[in-house]
């Protein structure tokens, strides 16, 4: 899956980024002739990175900045307070979601061929930093309406897995399962790789889609 982003936050202007694309945290303020969205997501990445490292709370705008080379009031040019950044890290999150989503509608096929590259989408999202945070990011230091947006994305990942289990047990590619309760228990299992991925571990992000691949799609004997 393709690790570009649509950031879509405080000023709801999306953009599509690759995460390689920014090699330096300070990289993109080095120049003036970087444009806004690039320095926008810049702040994004660097705060995922504290966030993750240090934890949210511990992290103060100062560090971001210093992160960044740039002075904490260069900060609000581009976002409001470190709630709306920590808003964008959720969104940036769901949004490479989307683009994995999108791959597997357009490609089509059964049910249980479905589940499958769902699995691996999740797999690997959970093993970039954007993904991590969705889960190692408490929601609950948000505002009340910006933990509904998120809300309202959460469950349209779940619906997808038990649309993708619904259909599995439609077309008899799958064996027969309660689809709620299935998505609650892969999905479950599937966040936990944000806990424990390791970038120069043993297993690589497809491998280790391909091993809950395995683990969790009960196809049906045909």
């Amino acid at each position: 899956m393709s690790p570009s982003t649509r950031l879509d936050s405080g000023d709801s202007r999306p953009i599509y980024r690759s995460q390689h694309a920014v090699h330096a945290g300070a990289e993109p303020f080095g120049t003036r002739h970087r444009d806004r969205e690039q320095k926008r997501f810049a702040v994004l990445t660097a705060a995922a990175d504290l966030f993750i490292s240090q934890g949210y709370r511990q992290t103060r705008l100062d560090d971001i900045a210093e992160r960044l080379t740039i002075t904490k009031p260069a900060l609000y040019n581009y976002f409001r307070s470190k709630q709306d950044i920590l808003l964008g890290c959720h969104m940036l999150g769901h949004d490479i979601f989307d683009r994995g989503f999108e791959d597997i509608e357009r490609e089509g096929g059964d049910g249980a061929s479905r589940l499958s590259k769902l699995i691996r989408v999740y797999a690997g999202v959970m093993t970039e930093k954007f993904g991590m945070c969705l889960v190692r990011l408490d929601r609950k230091e948000l505002s009340a309406a910006a933990q509904r947006q998120i809300r309202v994305r959460r469950r349209a990942v779940n619906a997808r897995f038990e649309r993708y289990l619904e259909m599995g047990n439609a077309d008899g590619t799958l064996m027969k399962c309660d689809p709620k309760f299935t998505s609650f228990a892969m999905a479950g299992a599937l966040n936990w790789i944000a806990y424990w991925y390791r970038p120069d571990g043993e297993l690589s992000s497809g491998q280790i889609g391909e091993l809950f691949v395995q683990s969790l799609v009960r196809r049906a004997a045909l």
